[in-house]
């Protein structure tokens, strides 16, 4: 299957929240996220004011359990990195983030992202982590530094790379 540039967003979005010091779980949720956000964006979207905590929730597009969501309309909030904001929630004291009514896991970036690499999904991991890496922190806060300097001139190259190395 090949890699486009939606999971080299997801990737690199992923590996810029973690060398920033997310935990794994939450950085992979924020990457996931931020690329869907941005596909949602390209595509045109509407931004409602005064959004509230959704009522129904959904985790890999099931509805949760009532338990769960009284504990995710409770900890609904805006969260940033830097100066991108994204919905966030807490679920078992991990923070995730969402969109719309579903949250994104590191069981979805497992199947949206990684298994588009197979077995070898670690070595492109290390690879966004250790581009990630090589920026100043304050590239890594800003949204748009982050998009022109570390993402867009290397987006498609490294869609190619990944496609014919890791997705065979």
């Amino acid at each position: 299957m090949a890699i486009g540039r939606f999971q080299v967003m997801a990737i690199l979005q992923a590996a810029r929240a973690y060398v920033l010091g997310m935990p794994i779980e939450t950085a992979k949720s924020f990457g996931l996220n931020r690329a869907i956000f941005y596909a949602a964006a390209k595509k045109g979207f509407k931004i409602k004011k005064g959004v509230q905590p959704p009522r129904e929730v959904y985790i890999a597009k099931r509805p949760i359990e009532k338990t769960y969501l009284q504990q995710i309309q409770e900890s609904f909030k805006i969260d940033h990195i830097g100066d991108e904001y994204a919905y966030a929630v807490e679920l078992k004291g991990v923070k995730y983030y969402m969109i719309g009514n579903e949250v994104q896991t590191p069981e979805d970036f497992e199947k949206q992202i990684e298994s588009r690499f197979g077995e070898k999904f670690e070595e492109a991991w290390k690879e966004a982590v250790e581009i990630c890496k090589a920026y100043d922190k304050g590239v890594l806060l800003s949204q748009r530094y982050f998009f022109e300097t570390i993402y867009k001139p290397r987006r498609d190259e490294l869609a190619k790379k990944w496609s014919e190395i890791y997705s065979k």
